[in-house]
């Protein structure tokens, strides 16, 4: 057996100096040293193998996957390529591709169990949540120490609302490891559940934990954020949640000028005339997209929507983006698509969803807050599917995201500024849409939806083309799996004191107040000098 061999036990020098510095975050000097393995060791796999985990840090998924595929190619019993290729394409939004793989690892090797942690993930991913449950039961009944599976196990119990089991999932992780920064910062994203004194001490106690590494911190900053705001000790909350934003920063820089200028090519791209050119788009009326910021009520909408008896839930799906940024860019991609192709993406998009649906409902929601930046690709290739924006306060909203830590895919939520920038790009894109579309995308207020919300159901099923029913005004009675940050507080009657959370908080939001600018002023319109730029081609 080799040094190169992945069943050996040793690395390479260089191998370990390159594991050493991903341990470290210090990626670029890690993707150098497996660059220059790889150079002179072109079958090198356990070099691919932890380039992959570089390329899928910094973004770049698809290098990672092509390395991957690339190194079992090259040795098919590599199991642990094969195992971190199943977990790469469930976050890339394609479990169902994962699962041919996991049956070969257990082929491979029918008792390891991170096997079958790993397909409980999975099958999570593609909404089989009870088989998932069952799976991660057997992981504990064999390794019941294993803090992290606990932690997975209570994810998913609270998911499909067995919300006292999940509770106890994420204490025994903490019994476990009481410095695992993830299973506090897991009670605190519960919403609903409240800390106590004891737990705070607790938390305060881990964050002096001399070596605490990064992980750990941002997830306690963030849930202990959390136990001061509902101790009603502002500061000691924003400084915890400011804290483990700048963590969270500080391993995922973002540059705010990408999303305005590709709103800028968007705006100057879909002029009338594209909108109103050719033809094309697959006829499928069931999708119904809710787009917006996060935490404006889109779960919400989502969990109202759901609870008519001919939509399905499907939660935030991948598939849109997915099929958007193949190739060249967004727009190019866009402005050149043939009638047959807009046609086929837009059957290739039902198709990629079905895995989703566990009903024969003829809606699903896909509610993935993001694609609002995709709303003109959604109208040229399902032009009967339904959008609707959700859309909060600025100043509530952007500070509910900054007090959220999500696991990936929104790095601008990390500081004011950011934060402001992101949601007047926003406002300024879909201020286009509706000027250019008036009508194709309904717009639900989360606050109107608070304070008037039968009118606003009415009006969002009238939209959509539905009947009213009652159960959508007691969608909280509704049982369904809810995988998002929000799944505890739709499972509730409206909460109205959501809507001024932020103003206790008021003195520390300068910086997301002066990056708002106008759209703040304007709320919920677009602010005029928007509307008159687009009009003047700006």
């Amino acid at each position: 057996m080799t040094a190169n061999d992945p069943g050996s036990t040793r690395l390479p020098p260089r191998l370990e100096e390159a594991a050493h510095a991903l341990q470290e975050d210090r990626i670029d000097a890690a993707e150098q040293l497996l660059k220059l393995q790889i150079t002179e060791f072109p079958f090198d796999v356990r070099a691919m193998r932890m380039l992959a985990d570089v390329a899928w840090r910094i973004g770049r998924a698809d290098d990672a996957e092509n390395l991957l595929r690339h190194a079992l190619r090259i040795t098919p019993g590599f199991a642990a390529a094969r195992s971190q290729l199943a977990t790469l394409l469930g976050r890339m939004g394609r479990p169902a591709e994962a699962l041919p793989l996991l049956d070969q690892l257990f082929e491979l090797d029918s008792e390891d169990i991170d096997h079958s942690r790993l397909k409980a993930s999975t099958l999570a991913r593609l909404g089989d949540f009870e088989t998932a449950i069952a799976l991660y039961e057997e992981v504990l009944a064999r390794s019941p120490e294993r803090a992290a599976v606990w932690i997975s196990y209570g994810h998913i119990l609270k998911t499909v609302g067995r919300l006292q089991e999940g509770i106890a999932a994420y204490r025994k992780a903490i019994d476990i490891n009481p410095r695992l920064g993830a299973a506090w910062f897991n009670l605190a994203n519960l919403k609903t559940f409240q800390f106590d004194e004891a737990d705070r001490k607790a938390m305060r106690a881990a964050l002096e934990t001399p070596g605490l590494g990064d992980e750990d911190r941002f997830h306690l900053e963030f849930a202990l954020g959390k136990a001061e705001h509902d101790a009603g000790e502002t500061a000691q909350a924003f400084a915890h949640y400011a804290e483990g934003n700048a963590l969270r920063r500080k391993h995922h820089p973002y540059d705010s000028r990408r999303i305005h200028q590709a709103v800028e090519r968007s705006i100057e791209a879909f002029t009338a005339e594209f909108f109103a050119s050719g033809a094309g788009g697959h006829e499928a009326r069931d999708p119904i997209f809710v787009v917006g910021m996060p935490r404006a009520g889109s779960t919400l909408v989502e969990q109202i929507l759901s609870s008519h008896s001919q939509v399905e839930g499907t939660s935030e799906l991948a598939d849109l983006p997915a099929l958007a940024k193949r190739g060249t860019s967004y727009t190019d991609m866009l402005l050149n698509l043939t009638d047959e192709e807009r046609t086929a993406l837009g059957r290739q998009y039902v198709e990629r969803t079905a895995v989703q649906r566990r009903t024969a409902k003829p809606y699903f929601v896909d509610k993935a807050p993001n694609n609002w930046l995709f709303v003109p690709f959604i109208h040229r290739i399902l032009p009967n599917a339904k959008i609707i924006d959700a859309r909060r306060h600025p100043l509530g909203c952007c500070f509910s995201n900054f007090r959220q830590h999500f696991a990936r895919g929104q790095d601008f939520a990390y500081d004011l500024t950011d934060l402001g920038n992101y949601y007047s790009d926003y406002v300024r894109m879909m201020a286009h849409i509706d000027r250019l579309l008036p009508g194709r995308v309904h717009r639900v207020i989360y606050e109107k939806m608070v304070s008037d919300t039968e009118a606003e159901v009415r009006a969002l099923l009238e939209h959509i083309g539905l009947e009213f029913e009652p159960a959508c005004l007691s969608f909280y009675e509704t049982k369904r799996a809810v995988r998002t940050p929000s799944s505890e507080q739709v499972r509730q009657p409206i909460y109205r004191g959501a809507t001024d959370e932020w103003r206790p908080y008021e003195p520390f939001l300068g910086p997301l107040k002066e990056a708002l600018g106008e759209v703040l002023d304007s709320y919920p319109e677009a602010p005029a000098s928007f509307l008159q730029g687009i009009a003047a081609g700006r």
